[in-house]
């Protein structure tokens, strides 16, 4: 894949980041808190798989597309992402996983807001990433 091949789907990728989390503002208005912490996270994976394509590294599951990025952004100096968006990724993870699978487990709206706001959060520094790699440059 060519530099502008790997820019177009980090574009795309993201792109869908931002819808995801447009569904996750939605769905917390409407106080469907598991479903809008569903939609954050995947706007928080989708974001970081953008990163991912930057680099050509790629992952088809959870865990592989935290490896590589905890390789590549965290343990390796970088001025975009920390340690703490490392941390919040997982927590929001944890969340989603609860939310999904776990039948007695009551999302309440407090800890669904501080998901969509970490969401936010790491969209912003992925839309800095990308842009400064040349993502949005024909914008």
């Amino acid at each position: 894949m060519n530099s502008e091949d790997r820019k177009n789907l980090a574009k795309v990728r993201y792109e869908r980041a931002v819808e995801l989390l447009k569904a996750a503002n939605i769905l917390l208005k409407e106080n469907d808190f598991k479903s809008a912490n569903n939609r954050a996270f995947y706007s928080s994976e989708q974001a970081i798989k953008a990163v991912l394509s930057i680099i050509e590294k790629s992952s088809e599951t959870h865990n592989g597309i935290l490896s590589i990025f905890n390789m590549e952004f965290i343990h390796k100096p970088s001025q975009y992402f920390s340690k703490e968006d490392m941390k919040m990724f997982r927590s929001m993870g944890r969340i989603r996983e609860a939310s999904d699978y776990d039948d007695f487990y009551i999302a309440n709206k407090a800890e669904c807001e501080n998901q969509v706001a970490q969401a936010k959060h790491i969209l912003e520094k992925v839309y800095i990433y990308l842009n400064d790699n040349g993502v949005f440059e024909n914008e």
